[in-house]
């Protein structure tokens, strides 16, 4: 047991959302791929993304900032087609072994409860747009999971209420695109792209993925 390491860990655990019903598995997983190196590049986490068995995908992040951040640029990345059920958890991570790793502990559990969260909410009409959650293990000092939840709950609606085009405006913008560009790319003026910025509820996903960052 002298072997054995604790670290203080944000996990995520996610899955694809009826990624077996899309008609070219091998483009579904392709952009999956593309989409968990370009978070794993981004922000560097601690143990990063890996996707397993299932469509399901797991890593550990720096602070709970980043894991909210990363969740909402891969789930972006896959939607339309695809959407995307993350559970974020806090806790400790019991480092078994390093070759292969192996992990476990109160962290985990915490993530995995959390994503069991979001399928039950699945199953309730009027919450039914929410696809993630967050959980603390017990006893573990961390962010209230009451707001995170709430902020999770709204910034999930006003995403899964968008259109493509307004996912593609809000992509854009969160990777620090001009609007003129994005404009350019959609074929709308960049007036259109200001007007579903202030009409689609774009413009509070923006201050709320700042907000959040300090996590």
């Amino acid at each position: 047991m002298s072997d054995v390491k604790i670290i203080p860990s944000v996990t995520v655990i996610g899955d694809l959302v009826r990624s077996r019903d899309t008609a070219d598995r091998a483009a579904v997983h392709r952009r999956f791929e593309q989409a968990v190196a370009a978070a794993n590049e981004t922000y560097a986490p601690t143990v990063p993304l890996r996707i397993g068995t299932g469509d399901e995908f797991q890593g550990i992040f720096r602070t709970l900032g980043d894991a909210i951040a990363a969740g909402l640029r891969l789930r972006l990345a896959l939607m339309p087609n695809v959407d995307v059920r993350q559970g974020i958890g806090w806790g400790r991570v019991v480092v078994l072994s390093e070759q292969p790793r192996v992990e476990d502990g109160p962290g985990w559990w915490a993530a995995r409860s959390a994503i069991e969260q979001v399928e039950g909410l699945e199953r309730r009409a009027p919450l039914r747009a929410v696809r993630t959650a967050y959980v603390a293990a017990d006893g573990e000092p961390g962010p209230d999971p009451a707001l995170v939840n709430a902020a999770l709950m709204t910034r999930d609606q006003i995403v899964s209420g968008l259109s493509e085009r307004s996912m593609a405006v809000l992509e854009g913008l969160l990777a620090g695109r001009q609007q003129q560009e994005i404009a350019d790319d959609l074929g709308i003026s960049p007036s259109a792209v200001s007007q579903r910025v202030r009409a689609d509820g774009i413009g509070v996903l923006l201050a709320a993925d700042e907000l959040v960052r300090a996590l």
